[in-house]
Parts: structure tokens; sequence; C-alpha cells
């Protein structure tokens, strides 16, 4: 197994910094290397400008209009995006339900689904979740009830990232109470603009209206927007849930992230701290061990070995990393990680001037808001199926 680059892959990779730097507005840039809040234009913008290139579905086939990357360009696609200061691709559209409709929906629901996906245009929601099934979704109790040509559709959910932005969602509903519960679900895509459909905003710590929930009160949803078969959307949430979870682990992230992390530590003056730097250089090491778990599924997939399915076990240790570099950062900050005024971070107030850190426009405020992204942080374990559950789903794969 070589997990080195090729020549051809480090002039991908040089391809896509050099186009990536030119065109990532540099605005934007800023606000995700000093970690501020991105708004649905910033987010829109950059989802637009992929589009235009033909990048936003950049795992996708030539024959769904994406570029037809292997594995390795896309993974040096994803870190280049990171290190440059990109913002994270929304994947409810381009990275979960895209790849659904393209492996179990109608060519008429790909021609119409897909452009605007690709596009960046038409914003997605994803409806799992419910008040009673989190990380367990058999339990749905959504329902949607064939009437005619449309389902009428009732009930709850809720954690919908970002649905306040959303123009459709894609939903778990129940269409049959018989049998095993995972046998009477079924895959369903909704207009969210639909009569009866109320999205209503969960304000958390920091204040942002991050996650929603969204209520289905007699919404009827065109029978044709049923994704495969009725009942048989456990398989494809399934399908969709491997996307998320690798997705989860965003190793390029940690990689940016841990670069911040230091800026913080040396800013704060316990960067020469010996235990300090230690819990640093675990960190490290960790970041390290699941990139080369990423590289090692990556040269699998090319040289066209059968690999062991470990989408859970990257979202594991991914989550996990992800929880740990937002502590450090807090704790090397101290008090400093404590206020968050946006007014004060508009305004340039940096907490590592003492630096003089200038590199990206508008400063680089690498303490702010390190609290509210640490709280922020305690739901990685939980959403996309709890660390539990997936410790659970391995045992039973690797000990049967």
């Amino acid at each position: 197994m070589d997990l080195a680059f090729t020549p051809e892959e480090q002039a991908f990779r040089l391809e896509v910094s050099t186009w990536v730097k030119a065109n990532l507005p540099k605005r934007t840039a800023a606000k995700v290397h000093s970690a501020q809040r991105l708004t649905r234009a910033d987010m829109q913008e950059w989802a637009q400008i992929l589009g235009k290139k033909g990048w936003l579905g950049y795992g996708w086939a030539k024959q769904f209009g994406g570029p037809g990357w292997d594995s390795v360009q896309k993974h040096l696609f994803e870190e280049e995006c990171a290190m440059a200061g990109a913002p994270r691709i929304v994947p409810f559209g381009p990275v979960m339900v895209a790849p659904v409709i393209m492996a179990f929906g109608s060519e008429e629901q790909q021609q119409r689904f897909l452009p605007g996906i690709a596009s960046g245009d038409v914003w997605w929601s994803q409806g799992y979740s419910e008040p009673g099934a989190g990380s367990d979704l058999a339990s749905v109790k959504t329902t949607a009830q064939l009437e005619g040509d449309h389902y009428i559709v009732n009930g709850q959910k809720t954690w919908t990232t970002l649905g306040q932005f959303g123009d459709w969602i894609f939903c778990l509903v129940r269409t049959d109470n018989t049998g095993k519960p995972q046998a009477g679900i079924s895959f369903l895509l909704i207009d969210m603009k639909s009569p009866g459909l109320t999205v209503r905003p969960i304000k958390l710590l920091d204040g942002e209206c991050e996650v929603n929930e969204v209520w289905f009160d007699n919404v009827k949803v065109p029978a044709n927007n049923l994704v495969g078969e009725e009942n048989k959307g456990w398989g494809y949430a399934k399908f969709l849930l491997a996307h998320e979870r690798a997705n989860i682990a965003d190793v390029n992230r940690a990689k940016r992230e841990l670069e911040r992390l230091k800026r913080v530590a040396k800013a704060e003056g316990v960067y020469d701290d010996h235990r300090f730097r230690d819990q640093i250089a675990l960190l490290e090491v960790d970041i390290v061990a699941l990139e080369m778990m990423v590289l090692r599924v990556l040269s699998a997939e090319t040289s066209g070995k059968s690999s062991l399915d470990i989408a859970g076990l990257l979202k594991i240790r991914g989550s996990e990393i992800q929880q740990r570099y937002s502590e450090l950062m807090m704790l090397a900050a101290g008090p400093s990680s404590l206020p968050f005024i946006m007014e004060a971070m508009d305004a340039g107030w940096q907490g590592d001037a003492a630096l003089g850190l200038t590199q990206f426009p508008g400063g680089d405020a690498s303490n702010a808001p390190l609290a509210s992204t640490y709280f922020n942080m305690r739901k990685t374990t939980i959403y996309g199926g709890s660390n539990e559950v997936q410790r659970n789903i391995i045992a039973q794969t690797v000990l049967g």
C-alpha cells in the first residue's frame, strides 16, 4: 500500500489550490479562519461559485454533471478548500440527497432536482430526527398517507440544521404501521413552501438558530416526489447516512483548526507550557492517524480492493477530535474565550493582535468565538448516529 500522492495527483492539487485561492471571496475566508458567523449569503455565494465551475457536486459521476473525480482527487479538493478557508459545502443537497436521487430516483427526478443542487441555487434540508427518533430512526412517527396522487404528511421533525434557509427538505416518513418499524418507512422530497409546513427556529446558547423544528400539518406532497419504492426508505436512509458519517469526520477541517489552536496558544502565552503542548501534540498525532485511515480507504478504493465499511469509525474519531480541539482552544484562551459580542468581532477585535497576525483580511480573530464553538461541538458525537450506537455497529461487524 502506497500512501504517497503521484505526480499527477500533486499537479491536480496545485490546480485546485490555485483556482480556490483565486475565486474564494477573501471576506468569506477571513470569517472562516476566525470562526465568525457565516450568513446564508456567504455559504450560498461559495456554493454558486463552485456550481459555475462544476465542482459543487465534486463527488458526482460525469453522467450526472459532476467532474468524475476519483476518491483521491475528491480528498485533495476537500483539503485545499479547507486550508484556504472555504466554508464547508452544506452537505444536504450535493453530498447527501443527490446520491440517493442518483441511485434510487427516477430519471424524471434526476432531471428535475439534480441541476438545482449542482448549481447551488436550491438549498436542501434534512428531515430525519424527531423528538422521539434520533439515533433510533426506525421510530419515526411523521406519517404520509396516500390520497389519490398526493401524500398527506403530518408530524414533526427537529434539529433540522439550517432549515430556516431551506427550499426543499428530504424526509423519512411512515407509510405503513404493520410489521417491523424499518419496513414501513418511505423517502419523500417536500417543497418547504408548501402550505401547512412551518419552520420554528431553536435559539442556541450563542444566540444563533442553527437548528430548527419543522412541522407538517396536512401538507400535500405529489406522489411523484417519492424516491424509489414505498416502504423501502430505510435502505435509502442507510445509504445516505454512510455519506453523512464519512463527511462528519472532516479531517481536513481538523488540520486547519489544529493550526488555529497553535495560534491561540501562542497568543495566550501557553504554547511554551510543556504540559499544554503535550496535549496539542497528542491531538496532532490523532489527526495524522485519522488522515492515514482516510488515505488507506482511498488507497483501497483506487486499487479496486474491497475495504471494511468504516464510515462509522471515521465518524467516531472525527467527531471526538472536533470536540478536543475546540476544548483546547477555549482552555488556551481562558477568560478571552468567554465574550461573544458580534459588534466587537465585526469591528476587528483580535485576541492575538500581539502576534501581529494579519495574513487574513480583517485580521485573525482566533480567540473568538471559542466558548460558543466549544458548546456547539458537543453535538458532534450525537448527530449522524450517536457514537455509542456506532461502536455497537462496528463491534457487530468485526466480531459478528
